[in-house]
């Protein structure tokens, strides 16, 4: 089960624990709520009629929050997403692995530029790779991190200062499209 799909399940299923709480709120305050008599009580008993059972309500629409948990606990797969079944999931996951082991891998070398931040921008360099090989774009697989020097610090026989430094990264294996 991927972290999304466990997201979910765990929200509906607060949600529906949310709904019902104040489902049950809701019904024991109108249970509890005290009814007006119907008739005022006479000293004279009246004959009893057989009552005609009584008509249905209409149901009228009533916007707020309790008449949208009604909806809810009425037809939960209208506002809840459909969740994918375990062996879906892993079928999912199983396709995509099988598309990146067919996608065709080169192998080189390419400096990474540095981006505005100094940082270095590998994607760029990638591209460069792939496009080198007759391919669209790509993304980088492996990547090679040096530290070069001038060769008149290295020639002076003492450890170069950083300022005579610069480390380089260079994109060795990249995944092409």
């Amino acid at each position: 089960m991927t972290d999304r799909t466990a997201t979910l399940l765990a929200r509906s299923r607060s949600l529906l624990a949310i709904a019902a709480a104040v489902l049950l709120m809701v019904t024991t305050a109108y249970q509890a709520w005290p009814q007006a008599a119907s008739q005022p009580s006479s000293p004279v008993p009246q004959r009893a009629e057989p009552e005609a059972p009584p008509e249905p309500v209409p149901r009228r629409e009533n916007p707020g929050l309790i008449n949208e948990i009604g909806k809810l606990l009425e037809n939960p797969s209208s506002v809840l997403p459909t969740l994918k079944s375990p062996k879906e999931t892993i079928d999912d996951a199983a396709d995509a692995l099988s598309r990146l082991a067919k996608s065709p891998g080169v192998k080189g070398r390419v400096i990474c530029p540095a981006a505005p931040n100094g940082a270095p921008d590998c994607k760029l360099a990638a591209d460069r790779l792939c496009q080198d090989n007759g391919f669209r774009g790509g993304n980088s697989l492996d990547v090679d991190t040096t530290r070069s020097c001038s060769a008149r610090s290295l020639l002076s026989g003492r450890k170069p200062d950083e300022s005579e430094c610069r480390t380089e990264t260079w994109v060795t294996r990249a995944v092409c499209q």
